[in-house]
């Protein structure tokens, strides 16, 4: 019976002494959710390709975090923070766009603007004004109430695919661009399809931005790399299953348990486009 009971004794204090390591290196590996974006409410033709969300599941999602006391802050301030090694608060939310679609500002910039949101978007320069992109007049407008721009190349080429001078054209291009436009320097950069390597990386440096992020989930977990910032992809079925999906992609460990994946063949065969 004495035994018994010693084996139970010790049987629970592994338990409580594993669960409270277990917290203890959970609380040093918090990351600050980049929430990311392409489309919302787009034709259900092109959903397959891209992540989209509709109109309606945008709302409910910006509205969960609202009603669940997120913090959502600007892209700056969480370069600045990371730069200063600031401990964020765990209830801590950046929102990011790609690529710069028409329905950014049809559908997500009523909504970012209802419930008083900050959010970046990363436009591919040479797209600006073309059928179905934000115009100038737009991103001048959605710059008035908070929201920032940064670059996503020129012709959201795959930039481990190009050749050296074809890289820097694509990357400091697209900034003097953007900024000969709206008339200030523009300080990120969003790598497409995520895909990047040192060399890029050091064009990206080089060019003058602050910050650059991706979708590669290899290396750098922690963001502590301001050059290959992780992201989380948000899809319209996020805030279904009463929001379980929300709640681990909001909880900052959602890139802890993601599986990894990298730069390679099969990545560069259907990923190096260059859009017309």
């Amino acid at each position: 019976m004495r035994l018994a009971r010693n084996i139970i004794l010790w049987v629970l204090t592994i338990i409580v002494a594993g669960s409270l390591g277990f917290t203890f290196w959970l609380r040093d590996r918090y990351v600050v959710p980049i929430l990311t974006y392409h489309h919302v409410g787009i034709p259900s033709a092109v959903k397959w390709r891209l992540n989209a969300v509709s109109e309606k599941s945008f709302d409910i999602q910006m509205d969960f975090i609202q009603r669940h006391d997120f913090k959502v802050i600007s892209f700056n301030d969480l370069v600045e923070g990371i730069k200063k090694g600031q401990q964020f608060a765990r209830n801590t939310v950046v929102i990011q766009f790609d690529d710069g679609y028409e329905d950014n500002y049809q559908y997500a910039f009523p909504i970012l603007k209802k419930y008083g949101l900050p959010a970046t978007i990363f436009l591919i320069s040479d797209l600006v004004g073309k059928p179905g992109y934000l115009t100038w007049d737009q991103i001048k407008e959605m710059e008035k109430i908070g929201i920032i721009f940064g670059a996503h190349t020129r012709h959201h080429a795959y930039l481990p695919g190009l050749t050296l001078s074809q890289a820097k054209d694509e990357i400091a291009g697209s900034k003097q661009i953007i900024e000969a436009h709206l008339g200030h320097g523009i300080d990120y950069f969003c790598y497409p399809t995520g895909g990047f390597n040192e060399q890029v990386k050091g064009i990206v440096r080089d060019a003058g931005y602050k910050a650059a992020v991706t979708t590669n989930r290899g290396k750098g977990k922690f963001n502590t790399d301001l050059y290959q910032l992780k992201r989380i992809h948000m899809n319209t079925t996020d805030d279904q299953y009463s929001g379980l999906v929300m709640w681990f992609k909001l909880s900052g460990y959602y890139n802890l348990f993601r599986s990894p994946r990298k730069n390679g063949p099969r990545h560069l065969r259907n990923q190096m486009l260059i859009y017309e």
